[in-house]
């Protein structure tokens, strides 16, 4: 399948779970001192609502994949918490370890002061199935581990969970059991509603109205996702074709 194929059918798994976790809008009033590390698979419905809800709420976490077969981080995610189930997060501010996307959500709005969006009731039921059904929409990606070469740091992505281009860098990650620091890059003002064509051009928007937007600006210039830090070659990239196949090349065994 060619790359623009893929950018089209991530497209239509974006639609089918309702374009959630594309903005930060309201984000949480604190920061972590500490990163938080969430141990997860793209695939996973209830993973996506989790996701979905960090852009929400703009918080960053470091992102241990466990795909299904995986053994890099399934066995690291038990021994912390005592079963596998996913998402888990292991807050070390705090010492939290929760489970149920549900519940670690309205942890995360509790302890650093936002608010969880379609947590309850109806529309936590609507949002769910979105999220069932973009993951049927996709059922062969970020799912299951491939062989790979282990990083000796942990890569970097900017991303937000709805972003169709960002989602199939995520889901390589994934699928090579890759650990990254996820910079959630959420759109924090209606002005960056859009491609980056439309956007920069229509709207003239600022380009650091978020706290990684802001960053990303700073360091590169655009504000553009996914973008890829590898700390190991020194390789820093934008375009998702581009940084899935540095991906296949370098890590994949």
């Amino acid at each position: 399948m060619s790359h623009a194929l893929k950018v089209a059918h991530s497209l239509l798994t974006s639609t089918a779970a309702g374009w959630r976790g594309s903005d930060a809008f309201s984000p949480a009033r604190r920061q972590p001192e500490q990163t938080l590390a969430l141990y997860e698979f793209e695939g996973c419905p209830y993973c996506r609502m989790l996701r979905q809800a960090l852009t929400e709420l703009d918080l960053d976490a470091m992102i241990y994949p466990c795909p299904k077969g995986g053994q890099r981080f399934r066995p690291q995610a038990v021994a912390l918490g005592g079963k596998t189930q996913f998402p888990f997060l292991h807050d070390p501010n705090t010492g939290a370890r929760l489970y149920e996307s549900r519940d670690i959500a309205d942890y995360l709005a509790r302890t650093y002061e936002g608010r969880a969006r379609a947590n309850d009731g109806v529309s936590r039921q609507l949002s769910l199935l979105g999220s069932m059904t973009a993951s049927a929409s996709r059922p062969m990606r970020g799912m299951r581990a491939r062989p790979s070469r282990a990083p000796e740091q942990p890569l970097e992505l900017f991303s937000f969970e709805s972003s169709p281009y960002s989602r199939l860098v995520r889901e390589v990650l994934c699928e090579l059991e890759l650990p990254y620091l996820l910079h959630n890059t959420g759109k924090a003002h209606w002005r960056d509603i859009g491609p980056p064509v439309m956007r920069d051009r229509l709207f003239k928007g600022r380009k650091d109205s978020g706290r990684n937007r802001k960053l990303l600006f700073e360091r590169t210039g655009h504000v553009q996702v996914p973008y890829l830090i590898d700390p190991n070659t020194g390789v820093e990239m934008f375009e998702s074709a581009d940084i899935i196949d540095y991906l296949e090349r370098t890590y994949a065994a």
